[in-house]
């Protein structure tokens, strides 16, 4: 799994001009998904999102997590995230999981974060054409790879 995080003063997802989420401060959390990822990928960067101390304290510092400053998380599916651009100018997708595989993968991961988080978790659609909207705090973004967790 790869993701991207961002520190948000405010996020939204709109899918076919409705409205499907939105978020005041908090997390803007874009996720892919490849063929390899397993439960054990899901439980470690769940806890990651949640933990990360990516705000910051009363002395300028980034020493707090989302759950520290009451944010809220928007998670957005993103197979581009594993775009390999090696040949040619056309991106190549195919270390992103197909949606057989991606899909109940990405259910479990929401369900993993609602409960390390401790509360709902937004959502776009998986799969849809979704135009996400966000105001970068800081600007903070920080990329993750659970296959590169050392």
């Amino acid at each position: 799994m790869r993701a991207v995080i961002q520190r948000v003063s405010e996020a939204s997802v709109t899918i076919s001009g409705t409205l499907k989420s939105s978020i005041a401060k908090g997390l803007l959390v874009l996720l892919a998904i490849e063929d390899a990822d397993t439960s054990e990928d899901i439980e470690w960067l769940s806890g990651k999102i949640v933990r990360l101390r990516i705000f910051t304290d009363p002395e300028g510092l980034m020493n707090l997590s989302v759950q520290d400053v009451h944010g809220d998380i928007l998670l957005i599916s993103q197979f581009t995230l594993f775009a390999s651009t090696k040949k040619g100018n056309r991106p190549s997708f195919t270390r992103s999981a197909r949606p057989e595989i991606a899909v109940p993968l990405f259910k479990q991961f929401i369900q993993r974060l609602t409960q390390d988080f401790g509360r709902p978790v937004q959502t776009g659609e998986f799969g849809a054409d979704m135009q996400v909207q966000l105001v970068n705090d800081g600007p903070v973004t920080i990329v993750i790879d659970t296959k590169n967790r050392e």
